[in-house]
């Protein structure tokens, strides 16, 4: 998966997704060149759920089958 910014520059590219305990590790490379593990606690993810409006949560269940 990849992550770009708002002018298609590439940002991030995540290669994998893993449990540790009660948090989620996010590993990837940024800029295409820098190795990078993130995590993502369950604080944070509550305080993610929390920017979620109805009409995002749809778009978030209807993205993957819309046209790049």
């Amino acid at each position: 998966m990849k992550l770009h910014s708002t002018d298609g520059s590439e940002l991030m590219t995540v290669s994998a997704l893993e449990r540790d305990g009660n948090s989620l590790l996010i590993k990837g490379k940024v800029f295409g060149a820098m190795p990078m593990t993130a995590r993502l606690n369950p604080e944070a993810a509550r305080a993610a759920l929390k920017l979620l409006t109805p009409r995002l949560v749809f778009f978030l269940l209807t993205l993957p089958f819309r046209k790049g």
